[in-house]
């Protein structure tokens, strides 16, 4: 599987897991709140930070819908007034971009629709996000891929059968360098319906497509357990305080937690190594702490081993204990004092 690169960032197995801060509307209607936070994410150290490009004119009309769903954090609010309250004002996208920029931070967002690509595409961002519930627009599918920039999309809400025409689509538009998202478009996600073992499974099924995951869960346990199944790719609901509300902040990380996120995934990552058998040579000076035979009552020369005359203790620079019932009953060619790590020439 090939690596992929946003800017100078290289993306693909063995290699540190790309983290995708993601801002949604946890900024609150306030630029310098959204400036914090990207801020927040450099010093977590996250890789990159995302937006949403949309107006509430762009996802919906007044009076569409209502959330009525009981079990949902959104019950009640009009869809038209959700989005006016969780929308990144277009205006600031510019001055977000630039703090990334200078704090170091691949920056980036999810069109939803093709006016979004368009604005996108005049502040030349490096690569572009497809969101969930967008993955079946295939008019906007096919305006990004034309792009010719790397595309990450979320899988939610979606049937295989969807992912796959999002895949071709893609593809036949010019997208060359694909990522895919598992994601279970619940907010916050049980982790139980994460299903990660689809991970694997997906980069089987796709030739040549990284596979990474889009984590709604509380905490990180979820995203740690992903790259163990082979995710290149975290992305995770950013927020200062989740304390300070916001559409998105029940299930976003805190600086601290985004911090842990970085660090544990990268932990994840190195540990998957290659299958390996054998001492290694990091393991090597510790040798010595295995067990093995050692004398512990002298036993003159001609005398045969008993029981008596042996322990099998720490360190291991005598011979080891698979060999004990083969030596009970051996002739000594030597005397072997007391404290003597018995050795095959001592017998």
């Amino acid at each position: 599987m090939n690596c992929i690169k946003i800017k100078n960032r290289k993306i693909g197995k063995n290699l540190k897991p790309f983290v995708i801060a993601e801002l949604s509307g946890n900024h609150n209607q306030s630029l310098k709140k959204a400036l914090a936070l990207v801020d927040a994410a450099a010093k977590a150290g996250a890789d990159a930070i995302k937006l949403q490009t949309y107006t509430p004119d762009t996802m919906t009309i007044k009076g569409a819908y209502t959330i009525e769903n009981k079990n949902s954090l959104w019950k009640g609010r009009e869809l038209y007034d959700l989005y006016q309250e969780a929308h990144t004002p277009w205006e600031w996208h510019q001055p977000i971009f630039e703090r990334a920029r200078e704090k170091g931070l691949i920056a980036f967002s999810s069109p939803f629709d093709e006016t979004a690509v368009d604005f996108l595409e005049s502040l030349n961002v490096p690569a572009y996000k497809i969101a969930s519930f967008e993955n079946t627009h295939h008019p906007l599918l096919k305006k990004v891929a034309q792009t010719g920039k790397p595309v990450i999309i979320s899988t939610g809400v979606s049937t295989l059968a969807d992912i796959d025409e999002a895949v071709q689509v893609l593809r036949k538009n010019g997208c060359k360098d694909l990522i895919l998202l598992k994601c279970t478009s619940t907010y916050p996600a049980n982790p139980a319906h994460s299903n990660i073992k689809t991970i694997p499974h997906l980069s089987r099924l796709f030739d040549n497509i990284q596979v990474g995951i889009s984590d709604h869960t509380m905490g990180i346990g979820v995203s740690i357990a992903a790259v163990a199944m082979g995710a290149t790719v975290i992305e995770k609901h950013f927020t200062l305080s989740r304390a300070d509300g916001g559409v998105d902040s029940v299930f976003s990380l805190e600086p601290e937690e985004l911090e842990q996120l970085c660090i544990e995934t990268e932990k994840a990552s190195l540990s998957m190594g290659r299958i390996k058998y054998g001492v290694l040579e990091s393991e090597t000076k510790n040798i010595s702490f295995k067990r093995s035979i050692y004398v512990i009552k002298t036993i003159l020369k001609g005398e045969t081993i008993q029981p008596k005359h042996l322990k099998i203790i720490r360190p291991g620079f005598g011979l080891e204990p698979k060999y004990y019932n083969n030596i009970l009953g051996k002739e000594v060619k030597t005397d072997i004092v007391a404290g003597t790590p018995l050795t095959w020439n001592l017998l």
